[in-house]
């Protein structure tokens, strides 16, 4: 059997067994395979790094979109980076509330092969008459956008490659540029263990731009190396001191199907690990 070998981190690699290569091509910003596991269904690696997986992907695109909708209780527009398999849009419009959602790709070849190698991600959202597609640098468009949305999220790659741009300070300004007044910012910002610096420089960015600044994370079994850290950015406190009550209450109405997310674990996930904590307060 084939097998497909991860070596996003330095003398430490994780290793799938292929059933079968799906699609492999180098499209203009990067290498983009699909193939079919044995144990967590089809995948997607983009420059070998694994992106998602038909198995565990819930876990993280629940966890990117209904947090920070859920804490902000008024979302009509949306703003999603990145995200070319479609199931963050998948997510988002699961809120009757939200109105629109402006998805911006650089590369459109990864949602044209998504759609047709991992349509369970999209589900349908690609089609739905709600979204608004840009075929665009994520960083040129919140610089230069004239709509302000109230969640942005940034669902990019590590910061590598065409993902490189999305971990910037231009990057993170831009966004709060963008935002209404009580709006959030999230943004996948990777393993909290092995990439703890990474970290440790988001905060070190965000910090003077917004009030409130801090990080929550999640367990998903293929994004290697401990629980998966998510940045969030707000010049409103009180989104992330949304009570227990007031988050079933949301969730109850929004009559949400999810399989990781609970109002519980949502308040939970912001409690990090004190090694953490230590390295993002210096």
């Amino acid at each position: 059997m084939l097998e497909h070998k991860e070596n996003l981190f330095e003398g430490w690699s994780q290793v799938f067994s292929v059933k079968e290569v799906l699609f492999k091509k180098k499209t203009e910003h990067q290498e983009l395979v699909i193939f079919d596991s044995a144990t967590f269904g089809r995948v997607m690696a983009l420059d070998g790094v694994i992106q998602t997986t038909e198995k565990d992907e819930f876990v993280y695109h629940e966890m990117l979109t209904h947090v920070p909708i859920l804490a902000h209780g008024g979302v009509r527009q949306v703003l999603v980076i990145g995200g070319g398999d479609g199931a963050m849009l998948r997510e988002v419009l699961k809120h009757a509330s939200v109105a629109e959602v402006t998805h911006v790709e650089i590369d459109r070849e990864v949602i044209d092969i998504c759609e047709r190698y991992l349509p369970r991600h999209s589900d349908g959202a690609f089609r739905d008459e709600r979204v608004k597609q840009v075929i665009a640098d994520g960083v040129d468009f919140v610089n230069e956008t004239l709509d302000r949305y109230d969640v942005i999220i940034s669902d990019s790659t590590d910061p590598i490659g065409p993902g490189e741009a999305l971990y910037t300070r231009s990057f993170y300004a831009g966004c709060h540029r963008c935002l209404r007044e009580k709006g959030i910012l999230v943004t996948q910002n990777g393993s909290a263990f092995m990439q703890t610096d990474e970290i440790v420089t988001t905060a070190k960015r965000l910090k003077p731009l917004f009030e409130d600044c801090a990080f929550y994370g999640a367990a998903v079994p293929t994004y290697v190396g401990g629980i998966m850290a998510f940045a969030w950015a707000s010049d409103e406190p009180s989104h992330r001191a949304t009570s227990l009550a007031v988050l079933k209450e949301r969730y109850t109405q929004a009559e949400l199907a999810t399989r990781y997310y609970t109002p519980e674990i949502h308040q939970a996930a912001f409690a990090l690990p004190r090694f953490l904590v230590e390295a993002i307060e210096g």
